[in-house]
């Protein structure tokens, strides 16, 4: 039987943003701009790991226009003990007014 001699530590939450978010602006279309735009939320641990986490994201929900279509993605990126960054994003003529997404931390 394999046992570790280091106790994981599981974190999670639920997390909802968009347009009454300050600096939320994937709800607004450049027309001259063709890029992704994306929106960056630092994400802290109630308690730092004392290692790297890995960290898994679930998009629960969003609300999107219905003109065009819906394009968005959710990654996790610089993570670290202490937290991470949660990174939406969308391209061309969606707009995204918001996002509900789950998020667990699985480390020592």
């Amino acid at each position: 039987m394999y046992s570790s001699a280091v106790p994981w530590k599981v974190l999670s939450s639920n997390v909802g943003v968009g347009i009454l978010t300050p600096g939320w602006t994937l709800d607004v279309v450049y027309p001259d701009i063709a890029e992704p735009r994306s929106f960056i939320l630092d994400v802290v641990f109630d308690s730092p790991f004392s290692t790297i986490p890995v960290v898994h994201l679930g998009l629960t929900g969003f609300d999107m226009d219905r003109r065009e279509s819906s394009r968005i993605t959710l990654k996790a990126e610089k993570v670290t003990e202490t937290g991470f960054q949660a990174v939406i994003s969308t391209w061309d003529a969606s707009r995204v007014f918001s996002v509900e997404f789950n998020w667990l931390a699985i480390g020592a």
